[in-house]
């Protein structure tokens, strides 16, 4: 079972999550499991406090050092991230490295203007899905156990089909059609219809690396092409409509 910890201050927001759809079918057959840690419970007044004002003066408040350190004093080994806009972009190679760990990932869901520097260097990850500021790490948390469950063995149908996904081999992924085979005069192309599955493959190779170049030219920049990529690119590009 792979296994997940979650720390927050909004633990009710993940019920509906883990119980709902592939993730819930994956709990209920022992693939995947949640752990919740409530943050506020290991806060150290009565009120449960867990922010205060920053040093230094400035808006808002900070999540405070020591009711997270308590917070994670019993945990058992595992993978700790720290979820926050100034962490390192969350990627589909990052997915897969934490789907390969035989150990819990613990995802701390940061909220407030930040949590406390002396807390934040003890995590082994810093990640954040974009660049643009949340209410908080849960939404954030959500997308990364999304994307590191359905490349755990069993969670989705089959496992391959993840191999040809978006950013799995550093490209986009080609586009799919399915019945009818026109829709206000718009045809499925061809290809697709002709069933020589080497021709089929060869022209999503094309249209992969086409779309990448036309939506996401940074991810294409760096794209390291073969010949036969080349080919492939160049006649998908003489095809485009708007070339």
């Amino acid at each position: 079972m792979y296994r997940f910890i979650l720390a927050t201050l909004f633990p009710e927001l993940f019920r509906p999550f883990v119980e709902t759809s592939l993730i819930g079918k994956a709990v209920e057959r022992g693939l995947l499991g949640f752990d919740f840690l409530n943050v506020r419970d290991f806060a150290l007044d009565r009120h449960r406090t867990v922010d205060d004002s920053p040093y230094g003066g400035g808006p808002g408040m900070v999540m405070m050092a020591e009711p997270v350190i308590r917070a994670m004093v019993d945990l058992p080994v595992c993978h700790k991230v720290f979820l926050s806009p100034q962490g390192k972009p969350f990627t589909q190679s990052t997915a897969q490295r934490f789907a390969a760990l035989d150990k819990p990932l613990l995802l701390f869901c940061g909220r407030y203007e930040g949590l406390d520097e002396r807390v934040v260097e003890r995590f082994d990850d810093q990640l954040s899905i974009g660049d643009f500021v949340l209410n908080g790490g849960e939404v954030a948390a959500m997308a990364v156990i999304e994307a590191v469950s359905r490349l755990i063995p069993g969670v989705i149908g089959k496992l391959d089909s993840t191999v040809e996904e978006s950013f799995s081999n550093g490209l986009l992924e080609y586009p799919q059609y399915t019945r009818p085979e026109e829709i206000d005069g718009q045809r499925v192309p061809d290809i697709l219809l002709s069933g020589n599955h080497a021709k089929i493959a060869e022209w999503r190779r094309g249209q992969s690396l086409l779309r990448t170049y036309l939506t996401r030219p940074d991810l294409f920049a760096v794209y390291e092409m073969s010949d036969k990529d080349r080919k492939l690119f160049n006649d998908a590009l003489k095809g485009h409509p708007e070339k």
